[in-house]
């Protein structure tokens, strides 16, 4: 198992209810999309928070990333929902 720390953001810290943590993954959590799967796991409310998981935007060590990029070695991974245009 690895341990990392997750930051959430606007309304998915919201829903989840914290604006961070520090989880131990499973080995089987390879890549941000297998994350956001097993975070769905956790309870009603990171259900809730990332039901929608295909617009929800990843950023490992600060650098957004596609869902099928790897975590290993992350030290921070960040969850935001989509940006809103202006």
């Amino acid at each position: 198992m690895a341990s990392v720390n997750l930051v959430y953001f606007a309304w998915v810290r919201e829903r989840i209810g914290k604006g961070e943590e520090t989880l131990e993954l499973p080995g089987t959590v390879v890549t941000a999309g297998d994350l956001l799967a097993h975070l769905k796991t956790l309870g009603e409310e990171y259900e809730a928070a990332l039901e929608h998981q295909n617009v929800i935007r990843v950023a490992i060590n600060q650098e957004h990333v596609d869902h099928d990029e790897p975590i290993a070695g992350a030290r921070e991974i960040a969850l935001f929902p989509p940006m809103t245009g202006g």
